[in-house]
């Protein structure tokens, strides 16, 4: 490292204004950041930090170094999500996915690959699409690629686990402080709010969810409402027919062109409108080094929408910051270690990796039971028998436009297998050792809740969603979290051990499950860890 503080680097050199000032547009309001044209990292330069990836944790750093005077530079491997398709969408729809959608892949790999009986998938372009379906030996992994990471693509359910649970997710951390203080912040920034409780009652968009209520009770379950970040008067505005349908057409799995607010409108928004931030799309970060002069040499590889690179350049930087997800980050410093490019990175990088206990299940409910046609994307509901059963399950849509008589649910579990991600040398690659069968804890837990709804309910398991004659989803995962563990792999705040300045901060930092959707407990840590890090390292 150079002897230069991050202070000093951000206020001395005018190439590195330069750099940002001519590669950057200075936006002023959310909708401006969301028609900004795409900047472009320029070989050679030099800047202050960069932080590799633009989700939840790259997001937050970035927004708070450039509030205390720093300027950054993201670097995001997907698309900006910026200019309509020729349908006029930014986004595609859930039910029609074309190139759009899936991150160069040549067929679709939906969550629910059939549907009564057939299969669903479909042939598709090869293009650098919203949703990666990213297969390792034992499972499938989704991902959002863009600006905005898996912001463009989740449900928006923002659940801050019970405090209660806490020291089992994140057992180094002050409950106190995050409660009192990370928490708050984080879904301030985020936008968080729940659903007009009176609203839900009338709305036919959520018949699904008060089906699944009513029979929750009925079993003697808790069923609660879950804060999401959608614009709830957005949402009244498409029941009423006065605003473009979003959620109510079913928009969700490949992106949302309207109602919801991912981080382009929230955090990365008011980060760009500093006018110190600067963001490359299709950029893809292939090596990190020690620079000979201090700091850091960023090598990065910009690809076309094909996925072909066409350009290499080489970065400096003071500071780095990995965000490029759980298995981004992970699977980029087992590569680091692996290869010597950082050769101090310690053993338990790569380590303490799962899959936040996810399992999928349908139910077949009665014909006086109906779900409805019209069903919002946006889930707003859950059932917690976390205490008794280790499991919370999302009253998820199916807005397939047609009655199913189905519910259906994503659970979260507390499964406590836990994977490791390896460098293969020979093969050139990043592995994950994930085993399928390791999803039976989180199925176990699951039928705690949904054995006992069927059986007082009378109904049976929908066996036609994830194959044929297969009821459990334990293909997959939404939620992805660990591989460089919080204390482990780094240390009390994301500093990487053994490499001064490089520092993790999303949601590898924490092993394997948060007993809830994670997004709010990776933007909470994220806001915890950079106050420290600017009061410290700055």
């Amino acid at each position: 490292m150079s002897g230069k503080s991050l202070r000093d680097t951000a206020s001395d050199g005018l190439s590195r204004r330069r750099f940002i000032v001519g590669t950057s547009s200075i936006l002023g309001t959310a909708a401006l950041a969301a028609q900004a044209p795409a900047a472009r990292a320029v070989d050679g330069a030099g800047v202050p930090v960069v932080v590799i990836g633009t989700g939840y944790g790259g997001a937050v750093a970035a927004l708070r170094l450039a509030e205390a005077g720093v300027d950054v530079h993201m670097l995001e491997m997907g698309m900006a999500w910026d200019t309509p398709g020729s349908d006029g969408k930014i986004f595609a729809n859930t039910t029609s996915p074309d190139a759009r959608s899936y991150w160069l892949r040549t067929r679709t790999k939906q969550p629910l690959s059939n549907f009564l009986g057939f299969p669903i998938d479909r042939d598709v372009p090869r293009h650098t699409g919203i949703l990666d379906a990213e297969e390792f030996g034992g499972i499938i992994v989704y991902q959002g690629r863009g600006v905005g990471g898996g912001s463009l693509v989740n449900g928006g359910m923002a659940v801050t686990p019970k405090r209660e649970n806490f020291a089992a997710v994140l057992p180094s951390v002050d409950a106190g402080e995050m409660y009192g203080t990370y928490y708050p912040r984080a879904n301030a920034g985020l936008g968080v709010s729940v659903i007009d409780p009176a609203w839900f009652e009338t709305a036919e968009c959520y018949k699904y969810a008060r089906v699944g209520r009513k029979h929750a009770q009925r079993s003697g379950f808790p069923f609660v409402f879950v804060p999401d970040v959608y614009d709830w008067d957005y949402m009244k505005r498409e029941a009423a027919g006065t605003a473009p349908k979003s959620a109510l057409a079913g928009e969700i799995l490949y992106g949302n062109n309207h109602g919801k607010k991912s981080l382009q409108q929230t955090y990365l928004a008011r980060a760009r409108a500093t006018g110190r931030v600067t963001v490359s799309p299709l950029h893809k970060v292939t090596s990190v080094t020690p620079a000979a002069a201090g700091g850091y040499t960023v090598t990065v590889d910009q690809i076309d929408t094909t996925g072909d690179t066409v350009a290499t350049k080489a970065m400096t930087a003071d500071k780095v910051f990995f965000a490029a997800g759980s298995v981004g980050t992970s699977k980029l410093l087992v590569k680091l270690r692996g290869t010597g490019a950082l050769p101090h990175l310690n053993g338990e990088v790569g380590k303490g990796w799962g899959d936040n206990g996810n399992v999928m299940c349908g139910r077949a409910n009665h014909l006086w039971d109906p779900t409805g046609s019209l069903q919002s994307a946006i889930p707003t509901a859950g059932i917690d028998n976390w205490a008794a059963g280790g499991a919370f399950a999302e009253v998820a849509p199916l807005p397939t436009g047609i009655e199913t008589y189905a519910s259906f649910y994503l659970s979260i579990t507390k499964n406590p297998h836990r994977a490791q991600f390896t460098w293969n040398a020979a093969a050139g690659r990043a592995e994950l050792n994930w085993q399928t069968a390791w999803k039976q804890p989180s199925i176990d837990a699951a039928k705690t809740i949904f054995d006992k709804i069927n059986a007082k309910e009378g109904t049976i398991y929908r066996t036609d969603l994830f194959g044929t004659y297969k009821i459990w989803g334990d293909h997959l995962t939404y939620h992805p979290l660990g591989g460089a563990v919080l204390g482990k792999a780094t240390d009390n705040y994301g500093r990487l051990h053994g490499h001064p300045g490089l520092y993790v901060i999303d949601g590898a930092l924490i092993p394997g499950n948060t007993s809830v959707n994670p997004f709010v407990t990776i933007t909470a840590l994220a806001e915890r860890n950079i106050e420290k890090i600017i009061a410290a390292d700055l």
